[in-house]
């Protein structure tokens, strides 16, 4: 289907499409407008003209071949994923675009995020009702976020060419394109120490997490003990960081950190939404995130987080799916990229934190 004929459906201009799809970090009027053009080009398999392309280009013909691609989605986020994972996924659909290939479907899994759930479930059959659709056989599968171990080993069974994009590593099990979550997170508390904190909590999944392994790590590495009253087990989204805030909010001025490291950027905003709604609580503490979402940017302060190059890892995922398709590789490969820290206004002196002002 072209450019037109997508627009027809989605009754926008042809130009709007054209943006959306070639750049996912376009904004629109909406976020609903964006969506409904990424839903009918799934929808209808769109992949762009390779003839109109290559005349461009300068090309006369091609042999290129159209392939396939399933994507299996895990997370603990409302909704079965966060706004890291759906910017990561748009990236990677324009990343297929551009390589010829067809989102052929999209599998929304939270159980495979969180391994005391799998242990409780019958992953086996989980995954034989993903893969017995009657649909064309996928060439290759992309797991998007943490995924359990075992249903890795299942899922390699069913799809020979399979990779993994996440912050999480899956040690060698599959293909991976990997922003390490521990380095991710020492750049994050290290931001704190350095600004002067030393009461630094910490809030988002705690098992088998490395964020937060970096979290304490790197407490350790400059001589902080953590302590576990600012430790908070949570959900990766943005109502349980409103949550947590309003319990931090409830205690005494002592027994409440300074500083909080969120793990995951949904977490943080949450929590700014509840400074704001309890301004006159007076409780201000620097809050740092991580992945660099949009909406980073839109807060008031502006969110300070680590930048997760989700572009990067998008590029990556195709090329190495790509190659090991066409069988340019056989054992696996972790390609890890690197994260730096967006230093904005979320984040100041411990003895300045009562001058911030929270509102979004």
């Amino acid at each position: 289907m072209s450019l037109k004929e997508i627009a027809e459906k989605a009754g926008v201009s042809m130009s709007t499409v054209s943006r959306v799809l070639n750049n996912p970090t376009y904004r629109c009027s909406s976020e609903e407008l964006r969506q409904r053009i990424w839903a009918v080009a799934r929808e209808v398999n769109y992949i762009p003209n390779e003839a109109a392309k290559n005349l461009k280009k300068g090309i006369l013909e091609t042999n290129r071949k159209v392939y396939y691609i399933d994507f299996l989605v895990t997370g603990n986020s409302e909704g079965g994923c966060d706004s890291f994972v759906n910017e990561l996924m748009l990236q990677i659909e324009s990343e297929m675009h551009r390589q010829n290939c067809i989102l052929s479907s999209i599998y929304r899994q939270p159980v495979f995020f969180d391994d005391m759930q799998c242990m409780r479930s019958n992953v086996e059959e989980l995954v034989n009702q993903m893969c017995s659709s009657d649909k064309k056989e996928a060439n290759g599968l992309i797991i998007i976020g943490k995924c359990n171990e075992k249903v890795l080993e299942l899922l390699k069974k069913r799809y020979r060419n399979v990779v993994s994009v996440n912050r999480n590593s899956t040690n060698y099990i599959t293909d991976e394109v990997n922003c390490d979550g521990e380095k991710v997170a020492a750049i994050a508390v290290e931001h704190l120490i350095k600004l002067g904190h030393r009461l630094i909590g910490y809030v988002g999944d705690c098992h088998n997490e490395p964020r937060y392994e970096g979290y304490r790590n790197t407490l350790f590495k400059y001589n902080i003990p953590p302590d576990i009253n600012y430790i908070v087990e949570a959900a990766h989204s943005e109502a349980e960081g409103f949550e947590v805030m309003e319990c931090f909010l409830k205690r005494d001025e002592r027994d409440r950190p300074t500083a909080i490291y969120c793990a995951n950027d949904m977490l943080a905003i949450g929590m700014l939404k509840c400074l704001n709604k309890y301004r006159k609580r007076y409780y201000t503490p620097s809050i740092i995130g991580s992945d660099d979402i949009e909406q980073a940017q839109f807060t008031q302060p502006m969110l300070t987080t680590v930048h997760i190059p989700k572009d990067e890892m998008s590029k990556f995922a195709i090329s190495l799916l790509l190659d090991r398709i066409e069988g340019g590789h056989q054992g696996c490969v972790k390609l890890e990229v690197a994260c730096h820290l967006v230093d904005r206004a979320s984040c100041d002196l411990p003895e300045n934190s009562r001058s911030m002002e929270y509102y979004i």
